[in-house]
């Protein structure tokens, strides 16, 4: 009447194996095949007068997201934009900062890490993006997330010629957990396309090549007023 013991921890084995395969499957994102990132829903009674702002920007998300093709065609249009003005890290001068603080130009936000093989793969073309189109109106800000001190994201910077990027740095994996709860991280690398004001256009879980044209595309689609 009962199942045997050996077949029950056979069972209980493959349920492990099944949820682990579950997770790397759907952890799993390449910058040619976009994968929807679940949004949590807003469980708050009021939305704050930022979020009312930036939910107005629908069509701005939906031309963004219209113009993410190619290389970068997994950065997700926000539904609905939402604003990111505290997210926290800190600067190139270690000091604690906000998104609020980049107040006027649009962000391209990475979260990466030394551990993490496609961060590290991408950093070299963050990089050549931030320096053929930052500026007063744009700048990528690639955030390192490794815990501990800078010893390891500082050698590995040298170490790959990245020089235009600032060094912007969250090491309690705060950042990280935040934009996990509101639904945009499932793992590194993640990048969120902000605009002047705040507000989420677009986010990508996953590597792209962003030093494409298609990514410069993606930039010029953002910026344009």
């Amino acid at each position: 009447m009962f199942p045997a013991p050996r077949h029950i921890a056979l069972a209980a084995v493959a349920g492990v194996i099944a949820g682990a395969v579950a997770v790397y499957v759907t952890s799993r994102h390449s910058g040619n095949n976009p994968q929807p990132v679940p949004v949590a829903a807003d469980t708050s009674a009021e939305l704050t007068a930022a979020d009312k702002q930036c939910a107005a920007k629908a069509d701005a998300a939906k031309a963004v997201g219209a113009a993410a093709t190619g290389h970068v065609a997994a950065m997700m249009p926000a539904d609905p934009p939402r604003s990111l003005k505290s997210l926290a890290f800190n600067g190139p001068d270690g000091k604690p900062m906000t998104v609020a603080d980049h107040s006027g130009r649009t962000l391209l936000i990475n979260l990466w890490a030394t551990w993490c093989a496609p961060c590290r793969a991408e950093m070299p073309a963050l990089d050549a993006l931030e320096r053929e189109m930052g500026g007063d109106e744009f700048e990528v800000v690639a955030v390192n997330v490794d815990t501990g001190d800078d010893t390891k994201p500082k050698k590995f910077l040298e170490e790959t010629g990245v020089a235009s990027l600032g060094y912007y740095r969250e090491n309690t994996l705060t950042l990280f957990n935040d934009l996990k709860k509101k639904g945009l991280a499932l793992g590194l690398p993640v990048t969120l396309l902000v605009d002047g004001e705040g507000c989420l256009l677009a986010n990508m879980n996953g590597p792209a090549e962003w030093a494409s044209p298609d990514a410069k595309k993606l930039i010029e689609a953002a910026l344009a007023k």
